[in-house]
């Protein structure tokens, strides 16, 4: 999984979220920073309102939280989805001993500990330079 570092550099490029099932993230700035959480349509659902999206917390979850605008939280993208966003800019994903490198088609090579940081580290790259 990412790590909050790498998910808010993403975030300060704007990359779009529509909130839907899977997705994971955590409320920063809450007593609760530290838990990961993972939208599920029962017990935490992602749901449209005028101006945009809301996280539900429904009855089941452990604490009194109704619902949280999609805007205060933080997506933990999954590694499909950040190879999704690559898009044709992604060449390959390549094993190294103790990590992972993501390959684009510049050739440019993005390095970490599992492919999801490898993934993250080449999006920002993309998204920063562009």
């Amino acid at each position: 999984m990412i790590d909050l570092e790498l998910a808010s550099r993403l975030r300060a490029t704007d990359i779009p979220w529509v909130p839907s099932s899977g997705d994971r993230f955590v409320i920063p700035n809450h007593e609760m920073s530290s838990d990961v959480f993972v939208i599920a349509d029962m017990t935490i659902e992602a749901q449209n309102v005028a101006g945009g999206h809301i996280i539900k917390f429904n009855g089941t979850t452990e604490w009194a939280l109704d619902s949280v605008d999609a805007s205060q939280v933080l997506w933990l993208p999954r590694e499909d989805q950040l190879r999704e966003l690559l898009g044709d800019d992604f060449a390959r994903l390549e094993v190294l001993p103790g990590g992972f490198v993501v390959v684009l088609a510049d050739a440019s090579r993005h390095v970490d500990i599992d492919p999801e940081r490898a993934y993250a580290r080449a999006l920002l790259a993309l998204r920063e330079a562009g």
